[in-house]
């Protein structure tokens, strides 16, 4: 007994979609041929639809588009359009539930090289630790030998704060440049996040600038938005990378740099009293 049902047949599959196009809505809805089609269907894409983490059941939706468009009705092969269509479909829907978007998003070139989000608490070790984009490569030798510092300084040097630390500290350093607790969390906290997922620096600053969600809801204007990420990032050019210029707010205090120094530094402040939104606002008013 043969395993090859009629419908694998490219021609006799053309001309049941050519006939339940012509016959309306109905026939998709209630012919039997089309129902043992849709069988067929979720049996033969069971395999693709698990393979990228889908229920065949939506491999077989995703079929069902396909079947209805024209392309499908003209081809010389129906099979292989639907396939390929399926695939694409079944590739697109497993990316966007791993970038946590939606499928038009993953669609572009400008998540292409993001890769699936991923929870902090998934690590055993801290962030600092396991993200290269707080690596430091500064000289650390007095807090590493306690012993070669000065027994006479009244003052202790400081030591390395931790990724959690640091981002509340940049929170507090917000709020007392003139940001709402609520705005200022959430700036950064959205930095924080983007910065795990891309998994440097310049791509967390390019993917930021170009994205208007977060500053639309933060309500300030473009220019104070890439004040901000330059403030909290560092400035990305390779010639600045080394710099004062290229150590954001984040780097510093994960490498030990106290809370009230960044007061200190030259502009800084300025720039993010200057960003916070109620500033913006008067600016524009």
């Amino acid at each position: 007994m043969s395993d090859i049902h009629p419908f694998d047949d490219p021609e006799r599959l053309r001309l049941l979609l050519v006939d339940v196009h012509y016959g309306g809505d109905r026939p998709w809805e209630h012919d039997p041929d089309v129902a043992e089609l849709m069988a067929l269907t979720t049996r033969k894409y069971a395999g693709l639809a698990t393979k990228h983490h889908r229920d065949p059941a939506e491999a077989a939706a995703a079929a069902w588009d396909v079947m209805r468009t024209r392309a499908a009705r003209i081809a010389d092969d129906p099979w292989a359009v639907i396939t390929h269509a399926v695939a694409l479909q079944m590739f697109y829907e497993e990316r966007a539930q791993g970038l946590l978007c939606g499928t038009d998003q993953v669609r572009t070139d400008d998540v292409t090289d993001f890769h699936d989000a991923d929870r902090i608490s998934d690590h055993e070790t801290s962030l600092a630790d396991f993200h290269p984009s707080f690596w430091s490569l500064d000289d650390l030798s007095d807090v590493e030998d306690p012993l070669a510092v000065d027994p006479d300084s009244e003052e202790p040097d400081a030591e390395p704060t931790n990724a959690w630390v640091a981002l509340e500290t940049a929170v507090e350093f917000f709020v007392d440049s003139g940001w709402s607790r609520a705005a200022a969390q959430m700036a950064l906290e959205c930095i924080a996040a983007r910065l795990i997922r891309t998994g440097n620096k310049r791509s967390t600053f390019e993917s930021l600038r170009r994205d208007p969600s977060i500053r639309c809801h933060l309500d300030i204007d473009q220019d104070s938005w890439i004040a901000v990420l330059h403030a909290v990032l560092g400035h990305d050019l390779p010639n600045l990378e080394h710099t004062a210029s290229g150590r954001g707010i984040l780097k510093r205090l994960l490498t030990g740099e106290r809370y009230d120094e960044l007061f200190h530094l030259t502009g800084i402040a300025d720039v993010i009293a200057k960003a916070a939104p109620i500033a913006t606002e008067r600016a524009n008013a």
